[in-house]
């Protein structure tokens, strides 16, 4: 009971998020009359905080008694923060350092939430069951995906972008709601004086296990992000894709997703969980070569593009549920926070330093060449990964010894 609150409360916020994607840079472009350099502001703030909070976030969630009052209280946080929007709205004073505060202080409160989410898990959840539970969470964040992005469009259109915010905020509180009704044996806070920081860093540089892996997802993060940020140029540009068509591919790995997540705990029993794991290093990026192979009719290049979109949704929910999976199990309960605040640090810090590489290789080399770069660049991955200990993996490992 307690674990499907939990994961009723992450679903319905998965869809919250989706909407405020849509309407947040709507309200900004239709309503405060956002530019490129604005719209590039508003979103720096938003990522902002993953990279200069998330350790101390991590270390200081560690040692607080009560992770979910934590997550309750960033729901409400960001509830209260989404609902100065409409009210500003209505009064007709609402501006850009407004928007740029609101999205600051809710990419804060998210750091809060995610790393704070670790340790409710492992109360609710037992350690065998850990591929599932984190197979439903990422299943409700791919359907999300899916659904989110129409629900929050038919929003924007029936009730207007800042209208359509408040239902966001609602998502959030009923969020904390579903937090509220569980009544969990929560992880004892952490010992010693100062806040750690450095004891979760090391930690996961002294196990083999979690090195590996962070180092794997980082390379794939690094190049996968130095594609992403030439991607939709190479489709309308060089490919002459409109769109509309542009958003239908989008939309298969939308699908994609979903099918990896409803594959993947049958996957890894059969397989086992590492090799799952080293196959779903070379799913998530391979199918991108098609990208830049793409050529001909514009039938076949839909038909490449769908299938690259589709087949790399399924190598990253794969990737997802199953290296979250390890590495939390990997962990010991009172480093939960803060070894996810180093991940967080440096898989989100990483993905503007290679969205600029990208563009900058796609300026020097040209945009198919940089995007062959990228790709082989991201299956480099693999090789932290196939040449350590998780290979090796039949089930999930025993917490490591800090």
């Amino acid at each position: 009971m307690g674990f499907r609150r939990y994961w009723s409360a992450q679903t319905v916020s998965y869809f919250g998020d989706e909407i405020s994607t849509l309407a947040l840079p709507l309200l900004a472009v239709l309503i405060a009359g956002a530019g490129p350099a604005e719209m590039g502001y508003l979103t720096a703030a938003l990522l902002t905080p993953n990279l200069l909070f998330s350790l101390v976030a991590g270390a200081w969630v560690d040692r607080r008694p009560h992770k979910r009052r934590i997550m309750i209280l960033a729901d409400v946080g960001r509830a209260l923060l989404l609902g100065t929007l409409p009210v500003a709205y209505v009064l007709d004073a609402l501006t850009m350092p407004q928007l740029y505060a609101v999205a600051f202080a809710m990419g804060t409160l998210a750091v809060l939430f995610e790393v704070a989410r670790g340790p409710l898990f492992v109360s609710l959840v037992d350690r065998r069951a850990y591929v599932e539970a984190n197979t439903l969470i990422n299943g409700s964040r791919a359907m999300s995906l899916v659904a989110g992005p129409s629900i929050g469009g038919f929003l924007v259109q029936l009730l207007t972008a800042p209208i359509a915010l408040v239902a966001d905020a609602l998502s959030y509180l009923v969020s904390a709601y579903f937090l509220t009704r569980i009544r969990p044996t929560e992880p004892a806070p952490a010992r010693g004086g100062g806040l750690g920081i450095g004891e979760g860093l090391r930690f996961i540089t002294r196990t083999p296990m979690m090195r590996s892996i962070l180092l794997g997802t980082t390379t794939v993060n690094l190049f996968n992000f130095m594609f992403a940020a030439l991607f939709v140029l190479y489709a309308t540009r060089d490919l002459h894709l409109s769109p509309g068509l542009l958003g239908t591919v989008l939309g298969a790995g939308a699908v994609g997703g979903l099918i990896g997540a409803a594959v993947t705990g049958r996957v890894t029993r059969r397989f086992g969980i590492g090799p799952t794991l080293v196959f779903s290093f070379v799913l998530f990026p391979a199918p991108l070569l098609l990208v830049p192979l793409a050529d001909g009719p514009t039938p076949v290049v839909l038909g490449m593009l769908f299938a690259a979109e589709f087949l790399c949704a399924v190598g990253v929910m794969m990737l997802d549920i199953v290296s979250g999976s390890v590495q939390t199990a990997l962990t010991p309960e009172r480093l939960l926070a803060r070894a996810s605040g180093v991940r967080r640090t440096i898989n989100y810090g990483i993905r503007p330093i290679g969205a600029l590489i990208g563009g900058g290789l796609g300026a020097a080399l040209g945009v198919r060449e940089a995007l062959w770069i990228a790709t082989a660049g991201a299956l480099a991955g693999v090789f932290w990964v196939f040449f350590s200990p998780v290979r090796r993996l039949r089930e999930l490992p025993e917490a490591a010894d800090a």
